[in-house]
């Protein structure tokens, strides 16, 4: 019996968080919420990229919920 190798998909370096955030177009505001937390090393002075990181995903979600 032969056993064929998986074939790794053409993403397999992306970082599953990523490509779940890519698809939401929240990425690059995630990016900011991450800059922040290690500009400031507190989160709480991040609450303004915070709430927009959140606004877009629930935008996302809710859009999702219509299709």
């Amino acid at each position: 019996m032969t056993v064929k190798p998986r074939e790794k998909p053409v993403d397999s370096d992306d970082d599953p968080v990523e490509t779940m955030l890519k698809k939401t177009g929240c990425l690059e505001l995630h990016y900011k919420v991450q800059e922040c937390i290690a500009e400031t090393k507190d989160w709480r002075k991040c609450q303004s990229a915070v709430n927009d990181f959140r606004d877009c995903i629930n935008k996302h979600k809710k859009l999702e919920e219509k299709s």
